[in-house]
């Protein structure tokens, strides 16, 4: 147990002070930004008619100046804007020691791989969530300026719970990416993967087969699919659990048995 907790330390230290924590934030909290500038566009009645093309996609949404639409946009950008971002954070994570030439160093270390591996996984769910709950705070404070309209505690409570399952789904689907990390030795392996999962997971939704294709489901549950959302059943789930597990499994026992040559 101290030598998972040693290991666990030591992930949180590497990352606390690198410059891609800071981008990822950054970069994911345009989502509230933009739902925000959504709401100013449909509030003001001159400035929809010259906000141009983002007007014609606010409407395209059916965007309302409501909190019920504003966390239908921060829902779907977890759905499928998550599935990128949350796969370069694992990419990071897994391939960083390959890229910067120190993953043989750690191998030596007298700690179990698995308790390495495991501790990359835990900072990893934290690092996701930590991203889920950033874009939340933002939201509710640019909701609160904008003073959108208050709705029922039961609403909101719904709300939240789809957003906190669509964040779970897809930090579940980014296991994964974890064993294309460490078998590419890199960075780049790991997110041509991620590229190809969001394009089929775009194709494989529209032709109506999303529901058992596991990088389709968070979209599909945060309601970027419509009508799609009510394909998803069991098997649906059972599917995404699967991958997660598989990915997991996989990353541990190339991690212990391969030849580690870089």
């Amino acid at each position: 147990m101290n030598q998972q907790i040693q290991a666990l330390q030591v992930e949180f230290i590497k990352n606390k002070y690198s410059n891609i924590l800071w981008v990822t934030f950054i970069a994911f909290g345009l989502a509230p930004v933009m739902g925000g500038v959504f709401i100013l566009i449909v509030q003001d009645p001159e400035a929809l008619t010259k906000a141009g093309g983002l007007a014609t996609k606010a409407q395209a949404m059916h965007f309302e100046a409501s909190w019920t639409s504003y966390f239908g946009v921060l829902t779907q950008a977890i759905g499928v804007g998550g599935v990128l971002v949350f796969g370069f954070v694992a990419s990071w994570i897994f391939g960083r020691e390959y890229s910067e030439g120190t993953a043989k160093d750690m191998l030596a270390l007298p700690t179990s791989r698995t308790k390495i591996l495991n501790a990359k996984f835990i900072v990893y769910g934290i690092w996701c969530l930590a991203l889920a709950l950033s874009n939340l705070l933002t939201a509710l404070l640019i909701g609160a300026m904008l003073q959108l309209p208050s709705i029922a505690s039961q609403v909101v409570l719904l709300l939240l719970t789809d957003y906190l399952i669509t964040t779970l789904l897809t930090v579940l689907v980014g296991v994964p990416i974890a064993f294309f990390a460490i078998w590419g030795k890199g960075y780049l392996a790991p997110l041509g993967f991620v590229a190809l999962t969001l394009v089929f997971a775009q194709i494989i939704a529209a032709t109506g087969y999303g529901s058992y294709f596991p990088w389709s489901i968070p979209g599909l549950y945060s309601g970027a699919g419509g009508a799609y959302k009510e394909m998803l059943d069991n098997y649906s789930y059972a599917v995404l659990i699967l991958t997660c597990i598989t990915g997991y499994l996989a990353t541990v026992i190339y991690w212990k048995t391969a030849d580690q040559t870089k």
